[in-house]
């Protein structure tokens, strides 16, 4: 790294990701990023200015060793970076893929200042990639059982984090899921184009490997409630890492037509139970093929929902959103991605109703076009509808992408945990304690829906406060 100064590294330009071509990606479901070779990583590193301070470190929710494994990376030493990686992130693969890199480390990184920041992002997914691929993957030492147990609800992303951290101080950990299949949101949510299945099966089997023991298709408020768990089946502590799966909807007409579906159920639909693999896999969903459908909403779901109905064989694909493209929270590159592979774009558009056949079945929307206005309580420009400017459009398929809710089954088995007006667990920013002795809760269940790396970060913030209690007693 010593060689090159620092304004020869800023010579170098950012490394752009190999991608499949879009005309090709758009009608199949693999990954669409290739990754870099060994040697675009290495030229890529040697754009970090290694910085004495570097803030790209505090831009990222886990704080990971941002400078330090670029250096190994830029040395070649690929295993040493993601040992680097993994001493702050369990889940580097999954980061490297779906982060906003772009709102954080990348934002903060000094080179960004006079150029385009350091590809971090892809170096971390280069890394875990590199491990994966060699069969090396290391796994994290864990202390000597210290006799305690914790348990652990839901295994998307935070529980992930939390249940690592746990298992490295010695904890008795177990993952109890709900599904059939482990990862959460990382499994049913996102689809296989963007973070394959198998990444994420990955990155769970080097938990399995630590100790952490997992439990599929326990609905935990059925199987047990959360007393249940702490009194008669020994807990001693019980982290709430449930995410937000209740999917809002609207609020039109039409919204109980045959043909419209929330994005949870569409994409859970393809994603878990394999509908993309029809025949082979005969999930009921309907046929997108030759259809045109339209998806409501501007954020990385609704890219996702939109992106999967192009491979699902849709004539049209559209997305719907009430404001303007600035405004979007989809990540650029998702945005980019998707007009790249021939999603239509209505923006500035709102539905203000769904219209069906005699027989119930979906065949249009009528749309308002919008103006905007003055920004509102999320800071971004308020959409005001135009008078006069309806039209509509016909449509097969509607899916609702407009964000979720927290699920209130464990809370409602479990009255002492305080919640928010808006259903999600009242916790301290800290210490993500609960109104209820020995229960944690973070993630989307605590801030709605959010990042991975943020539940990521309240997952470990919540296992340092854990061990914190167990060892000291004090709530």
């Amino acid at each position: 790294m010593n060689q090159l100064t620092p304004k020869e590294r800023m010579k170098i330009p950012r490394h752009s990701m190999i991608e499949q071509d879009p005309a090709e990606r758009s009608r199949n479901f693999s990954e669409v990023n290739l990754g870099y070779t060994p040697e675009l990583a290495i030229e890529e590193a040697q754009r970090c200015l290694q910085c004495p301070k570097p803030t790209c470190v505090a831009g990222c929710p886990v704080n990971i060793q941002i400078k330090d494994f670029i250096t190994l990376i830029a040395e070649g030493d690929f295993i040493g970076a993601v040992k680097k990686i993994k001493e702050d992130n369990a889940l580097p693969a999954i980061c490297g893929r779906v982060c906003p890199q772009e709102e954080q480390c990348e934002e903060a990184c000094v080179v960004g200042k006079r150029g385009e920041p350091v590809a971090i992002g892809y170096l971390e997914r280069f890394v875990a990639d590199y491990e994966r691929e060699s069969g090396k993957i290391d796994v994290p030492e864990v202390k000597v059982s210290n006799g305690k147990k914790v348990a652990i609800v839901g295994s998307g992303p935070a529980g992930l984090s939390c249940a690592k951290d746990l298992r490295e101080k010695g904890y008795e950990v177990t993952v109890f899921e709900a599904l059939h299949e482990l990862g959460g949101v990382l499994v049913y949510g996102i689809p296989e184009f963007r973070l394959p299945k198998e990444i994420v099966r990955t990155e769970i089997d080097g938990l399995k490997r630590m100790g952490v023991k997992f439990e599929t298709d326990a609905i935990i408020g059925r199987v047990f409630t959360v007393d249940e768990l702490m009194e008669e089946e020994g807990y001693d502590a019980v982290f709430l890492g449930v995410g937000a799966g209740l999917p809002w909807f609207l609020g039109i007409e039409g919204e109980n037509l045959n043909g419209v579906y929330s994005a949870n159920e569409f994409l859970t639909r393809v994603n878990l139970m394999k509908a993309y693999q029809f025949p082979e896999y005969d999930s009921p969903i309907l046929d997108c093929h030759n259809k045109n459908v339209a998806v409501f909403g501007g954020g990385n779901t609704a890219m996702d929902a939109v992106r999967t109905s192009l491979r699902l064989g849709a004539k049209n694909a559209y997305i719907v959103y009430r404001r303007s493209e600035k405004e979007m929270p989809a990540r650029v590159e998702e945005i980019k991605h998707a007009k790249e592979e021939g999603v239509q774009f209505m923006l500035l558009t709102n539905p203000v109703r769904l219209i069906g056949d005699d027989e119930g079945w979906l065949k249009g929307m009528e749309l308002i076009k919008m103006e905007l206005g003055e920004p509102d309580e999320s800071g971004r420009r308020r959409p005001i509808p135009i008078e006069g400017s309806n039209f509509t459009v016909d449509i097969d398929v509607a899916v609702i992408a407009i964000g979720n809710g927290p699920n209130p089954l464990v809370t409602q088995t479990t009255p002492e945990i305080e919640t928010s007006r808006r259903g999600t667990i009242v916790v301290d920013p800290e210490t993500m304690k609960t109104s209820k002795k020995g229960v944690f809760a973070g993630g989307d269940i605590v801030t709605g829906g959010a990042t991975v790396i943020l539940a990521m970060g309240a997952g470990r913030k919540a296992a340092a406060a854990i061990d914190h209690y167990l060892q000291n007693g004090a709530w």
